[in-house]
C-alpha cells in the first residue's frame, strides 16, 4: 500500500479532518464522492503497513554484491524515458 500526502492549508479543513471521528467521504465541489477515507490513530499507523519483503528477505539482499551504480541506472532511464 503507498501513501498519499495531501496538503491541507485550510484552517476550517484541518479542524473538520481533526474532529473526525469514524470515515470520511471527500466530495468535490459539484457534490461528487473524490475518495472514503478512514482515520487512523497514529500510534497505529505502523502496524497498518507491511513490508512485502521478509526481514529474513532483506538480510538475503544486503548480502548481494555486485550491481550497478545508481549514477547509471538514472543515466539509463533518463535516456530512455527523458528527463
Amino acid at each position: 500500500m503507498s501513501v498519499t500526502t495531501i496538503v491541507i492549508t485550510d484552517p476550517e479543513q484541518l479542524a473538520k479532518l481533526a474532529a473526525a471521528d469514524g470515515p470520511i467521504l471527500f466530495r468535490g465541489p459539484n457534490g461528487e464522492t473524490v475518495r472514503w477515507a478512514e482515520p487512523v490513530p497514529p500510534d497505529q499507523l505502523a502496524a497498518r503497513f507491511r513490508s512485502p519483503i521478509s526481514d529474513e528477505e532483506f538480510e538475503e539482499l544486503r548480502k548481494q554484491t555486485g550491481g550497478r551504480p545508481l549514477a547509471d541506472i538514472l543515466r539509463d532511464l533518463r535516456q530512455k524515458y527523458g528527463e
